[in-house]
């Protein structure tokens, strides 16, 4: 062993050591050992950037954006709607659709993204089912790891693995190389989980209830006294309000009504327009106005203008919250606007949106509020836009926004491209399965068609990238190089001939199973990925067998960070919600990992023969 392979050993051994510390970024320890490897002389400049110009890393960002796009637009957050109502009070079903869509979701975006969406969804359903948090939560996480085992694109240390075998001159896997393996274990994770959930209680935290509390809209409703308030209009063709504006019809002075929405068809589907004073009407809108300070006759009044009461049912708003926001706002001490009314701000066409409840010393007005002068400590309930009403609290000086109800949560601000995103996302799996254009060509042409379609804006496509994400891949990637320069990869491998090589390459791919597992309980499994590439293959070539199912066992035992909860993001996530010790993650990881390497052990040789 020469002096600089204890070098470059000494210095994997440091950066194990500060990533299982956790006081230390994970980015941060990356890009100090690309600084050691170039002030040592290990590496060149050039080796130490080459990550860098990985087309992986590329793809990998892009990926990043894509998931965005389909959170922004309301796909996912659509799947988890239908998950509740599939599932309906039956937890067996629960469990079964929720790991399903996970694993499917995430067979096409970040694992970790899909999992933080389901995490509310999982605690609201386990609220109204009334079970523990925690016989879903590691559920759900499970499900997140399981998917990278879906798809090439599901997780980077399968792009890992694939670049290494197109960098030593070997082609790449297929788009769906890896599916059948990702099946089988998800088959086997929900049986798994059906039978180890009771075991699953998680540790009691009766001060921490309430901080997954937030209020919802039918509990805003109640709370400022609205039931029964509302009404549905549908204006018949002919109606004398087509053509006119909401400002023309002096609907409020005429008869105490107050237009808060509108219904409106766009491309065979109704959306919310915001109803504001220059908004024109149109034969089949539907409006929804709040009648509380009117004393006319309902029937009189839809039959002068031509109107056709519709259900309103108590779920309508909720129903309605990718559209309509509501939130409660208060007045600054120091606003002008204090002692005016409703009328005299103008209120609905300064900002787009309408106020339908005002509380004061903590008890909710009745009657006229447009005539109501506000004074300081006025809680006022709006309703409109969600990008206006958060717009209200960050670009305005005289309104805070208070508290923002659990719906808030599924509001996606693109919601209305969700099919182009769809599309977007179709487009790229189909190239990427033709092979006629480079993977990361294909991710970039879905991330520019969702930038076209409005799926996505700069500003969050930006921010949807996890930079340390991609920062940790490109400075680990120098390790493996040093590795092969100085000979470290020719030693692990001798190492894992003289244990297990005599014996056939089944119990190669148990050792190389147990060693990257072993790596991916202190480092991630994409830095785990990067340093067990080459020494899979140089494994397989010294065994003189096809280097593709060493290959394949590395990516899966990559993404098997069952064991612990600190193995893989996804598991931290749902530590806190499911109330989890770390023992639990010990308890119900450690066997299903055995029996993941089980199943690959025995499948990937019959997929990928030796």
């Amino acid at each position: 062993m020469n002096s600089e392979l204890i070098w470059v050993l000494a210095l994997l051994a440091a950066a194990v050591v500060m990533f299982a510390t956790g006081k230390i970024r994970m980015d941060a320890i990356a890009l100090l050992v690309i600084v050691a490897f170039v002030l040592s002389g290990t590496l060149t400049v050039g080796e130490a950037f080459s990550g860098f110009s990985d087309p992986n890393v590329i793809l990998i960002g892009a990926l990043f954006i894509i998931g965005e796009g389909l959170v922004r637009t309301g796909v996912a957050t659509r799947m988890g709607a239908w998950l509740i109502q599939m599932a309906g009070s039956s937890e067996i079903k629960m469990l079964v659709l929720l790991m399903l869509t996970v694993a499917g979701l995430g067979a096409f975006m970040s694992s970790t993204g899909v999992v933080a969406i389901f995490i509310p969804v999982v605690l609201s359903v386990s609220m109204r089912m009334k079970i523990p948090p925690s016989r879903l939560m590691m559920p759900l996480s499970f499900a997140g790891l399981i998917s990278g085992m879906m798809t090439l694109v599901a997780t980077p240390p399968n792009l890992v693995i694939n670049s290494e075998l197109v960098r030593e001159g070997l082609q790449g896997f297929s788009f769906f190389s890896v599916t059948p393996i990702g099946l089988t274990v998800l088959a086997l994770g929900i049986g798994y989980m059906l039978v180890m959930r009771f075991a699953l209680k998680g540790q009691k935290n009766e001060e921490g209830k309430e901080q997954w509390k937030r209020r919802t809209f039918r509990e805003l409703i109640k709370e400022y006294r609205l039931t029964g308030r509302a009404r549905r209009l549908a204006i018949r063709p002919g109606s004398p309000l087509v053509g006119l504006r909401l400002d023309d019809l002096r609907l409020r002075e005429s008869y105490g009504a107050n237009v808060i929405g509108l219904e409106r068809w766009r491309r065979f589907r109704k959306v919310i327009v915001n109803a504001t004073g220059g908004t024109e009407l149109r034969a089949r809108d539907v409006l929804l106005i709040d009648m509380s300070a009117s004393d006319v006759d309902l029937r009189e009044f839809c039959g002068e203008h031509m109107l056709e009461p519709m259900v309103l049912r108590g779920e309508y708003f909720s129903d309605q919250a990718m559209d309509v926001g509501m939130a409660e706002v208060s007045m600054v001490p120091e606003s002008a606007l204090l002692g005016q009314t409703l009328r005299d701000i103008g209120f609905r066409s300064r900002y787009g949106l309408n106020i339908v409840g005002i509380k004061r010393s903590g008890e909710a007005l009745e009657g006229t509020l447009i005539d109501e002068s506000l004074q300081i400590g006025d809680i006022l309930l709006v309703v409109g836009n969600w990008k206006q009403i958060r717009q209200l609290g960050l670009r305005n000086r005289d309104f805070v926004v208070l508290n923002l109800p659990v719906e808030e949560q599924d509001a996606s601000p693109a919601h209305t491209q969700a099919p182009h995103a769809i599309f977007s996302l179709a487009l790229m799996v189909a190239l990427m399965l033709t092979d006629e254009v480079p993977n990361a060509i294909a991710a970039i042409i879905a991330c520019l068609l969702m930038g076209k379609f409005r799926c996505i804006d700069a500003v969050s496509a930006w921010k949807s990238v996890h930079w340390p994400s991609i920062i940790l891949i490109v400075g680990m990637m120098p390790f493996a190089l040093a590795l092969q320069k100085t000979g470290g990869v020719d030693l692990i491998v001798r190492g894992l001939l003289e244990l297990g090589g005599g014996y056939g390459p089944h119990l190669m791919l148990v050792c190389l199973f147990v060693l990257c597992a072993s790596i991916g309980l202190f480092i991630s499994n994409t830095a785990t990925a990067v340093l067990m590439a080459p020494i899979a293959l140089a494994a397989a070539k010294s065994m003189g067998v096809s280097p593709y199912p060493f290959a394949m066992v590395v990516a899966m035992a990559a993404s098997a960070a069952f064991m612990t909860p600190v193995s893989s993001p996804v598991n931290t996530l749902v530590l806190g919600p499911g109330n989890y010790r770390f023992s639990d993650f010990v308890k119900i990881g450690v066997p299903f990992t055995a029996i993941v390497m089980v199943v690959c052990v025995l499948l990937i040789p019959a997929l990928f023969p030796f």
